[in-house]
């Protein structure tokens, strides 16, 4: 089993930036970040895998997220840029031990605690 743990939410305007982080504990074949709004459900963000560093992103977040892998590959970030209201959520790390479907947010395991992000406008 993965252990994942996640950090760097915290409050910001409108058009700010956050960078979070999530470290990995075991091996994993893909990371993801998800997050849940309040009373909304759970969704899919953006995801790596691990060994070739392709990346997928939601629509909602393509162009000012970034999904990255630390160089010794126990850390995936979410550099967060331009964020918006509709950005605030709990944050999630996720991962899955065979990298296949990263793409489709599915099937993901492992997940963190969470990290609270707020956007105030």
């Amino acid at each position: 089993q993965v252990q994942l743990e996640e950090s760097g939410g915290g409050s910001v305007q409108a058009g700010g930036s956050l960078r979070l982080s999530c470290v990995v504990s075991g091996s994993a074949g893909c990371v993801g970040w998800f997050r849940q709004p309040p009373g909304k459900e759970r969704e899919g963000v953006a995801t790596i895998y691990t060994l070739s560093r392709t990346t997928y992103y939601s629509d909602s977040v393509k162009g000012r997220f970034t999904i990255s892998q630390g160089n010794a590959k126990n850390t995936v970030y979410l550099q967060m840029y331009s964020l918006e209201v509709e950005d605030s959520a709990m944050y999630y790390c996720a991962a899955k031990s065979r990298p296949v479907g990263c793409s489709r947010f599915q099937d993901f395991d492992s997940w963190g605690q969470g990290t609270q992000v707020i956007v105030s406008s």
